[in-house]
């Protein structure tokens, strides 16, 4: 055997055992395996670290990108695709890889290693979207029409790109903090029923915090449970629940992006932190298929029609134009306890003798529904005075475009 055969055999059986490694087992730690050495930081955004070796071999610098792969398995030793990634490294010494994962595509590899492969490939796809994805700061998300002045961060997870952007509210001003991968419904999102394997779309609240030492390893370091079903889900039918936002198992990095039974996973890393800034009961979550990024002054144009539809509504309120309110009601409009509109403003028809009352709304906030259906979901304080009477509660009302006019299709009261 020349020596020239004899290292490509060598090179070879290191890949594909680094592969193997990282494919099946993945929770053994690289940095104990071999000495640290002074690479990027430990800590460096696993996305970065992957974009740094993307262009290293852009640029025939595989020593460099080797280097990098290092780095990365040494920062996040459970990360399975940066083994995978490693290993085709290690193999582009002896041969061309045409393919993510050719060191594992060998006739001894294991069983199921092609469906894990499978699930990597489209893992590292979307991770590598994110860089160019990531939208300019000029660009706000539509959805985030206006927050609660309490209402510090927002998420907003983008199902087609497996992406949670976290969002800060500041002087009522809207940036991005934040993006992280996440997983999903095995079969997608627009959830129906229980266990279907879909993720909800829609305007949810995170309404709990759990901390892993209470739950299985399946949910990693902890769990940040959401509403659902709202109100709109009750209404449309929409079963299940026990729809979290939650870690991975300690021995794993992350999860494939369609890997869950519903709920939405990130690494526990980010969990940690979601965890440290959320706020219960404050922190919106909106799910949709897409983040549809504006220009600030789309943003603020949205922002006046949604102002406009409930100033029209407090007004007519306050005027007791019985005709006038019902007009913005939707001939569709239930309550979550399918209720009709009639039994609805009965209930909260106030002081019907008194002619003079005072109606305020306070407190608003503004959320555009991530749905295929055009809707806007508003809630405020609605405050009414009359004489010595006071009487406030916090209303939550769902607008849905019917041709060219806004109705209220649904309607809560929250306290």
């Amino acid at each position: 055997m020349s020596y020239s055969r004899f290292k490509t055999s060598w090179r070879t059986r290191i890949a594909l055992s680094v592969v193997f490694f990282g494919l099946l087992a993945g929770e053994v730690s690289y940095a104990a395996r071999k000495p640290a050495r002074a690479v990027a930081p430990a800590k460096a955004n696993p996305e970065t670290l992957l974009a740094d070796i993307h262009k290293e071999l852009a640029q025939h610098n595989l020593r460099a990108a080797q280097q990098k792969a290092d780095a990365l398995v040494e920062a996040y030793p459970t990360f399975r695709l940066g083994h995978l990634i490693r290993g085709d490294i290690l193999l582009m010494h002896t041969r061309p890889v045409a393919a993510l994962g050719a060191a594992a595509m060998v006739p001894t590899a294991p069983v199921g290693t092609d469906a894990k492969l499978a699930d990597l490939r489209r893992e590292a796809t979307v991770r590598m979207q994110a860089e160019p994805g990531r939208p300019s700061p000029t660009l706000l998300p539509r959805a985030l029409l206006q927050m609660r002045k309490d209402q510090r961060h927002a998420l907003i997870v983008d199902a087609k790109h497996s992406r949670l952007y976290l969002y800060e509210n500041r002087n009522d001003q809207i940036r991005l903090l934040q993006d992280f991968y996440v997983s999903q419904g095995k079969l997608g999102i627009n959830k129906l029923k229980e266990g279907d394997m879909r993720t909800p779309v829609g305007v949810y609240n995170i309404i709990g915090r759990l901390p892993g030492v209470k739950l299985p390893d399946l949910y990693g370091k902890g769990a940040l449970p959401l509403d659902y079903p709202n109100d709109w889900d009750k209404i449309q039918g929409r079963g299940g629940s026990g729809i979290w936002v939650h870690g991975v198992p300690n021995e794993t990095f992350s999860r494939p992006p369609l890997s869950t039974d519903g709920c939405v996973v990130v690494s526990n890393d980010d969990l940690n932190l979601l965890t440290r800034i959320v706020e219960v009961g404050k922190t919106p979550v909106l799910i949709g298929d897409q983040v549809e990024f504006v220009s600030k002054e789309q943003l603020e144009r949205d922002l006046r029609v949604a102002s406009s539809l409930v100033e029209n509504w407090r007004r007519d309120v306050e005027n007791r134009d019985e005709a006038a309110l019902r007009s913005l009601y939707s001939a569709r409009f239930r309550t979550s306890n399918d209720g009709d509109l009639n039994a609805w403003l009965d209930k909260n028809r106030y002081l019907p003798g008194v002619k003079n009352i005072s109606v305020t709304v306070t407190d608003s906030a503004f959320f555009r529904q991530p749905s295929q259906e055009e809707m806007i979901v508003s809630s405020f304080t609605q405050q009414i005075v009359a004489g010595k009477f006071r009487h406030a509660v916090r209303k939550k009302q769902y607008w849905a475009r019917e041709g060219k006019n806004w109705k209220i299709v649904a309607e809560s009261n929250l306290s």
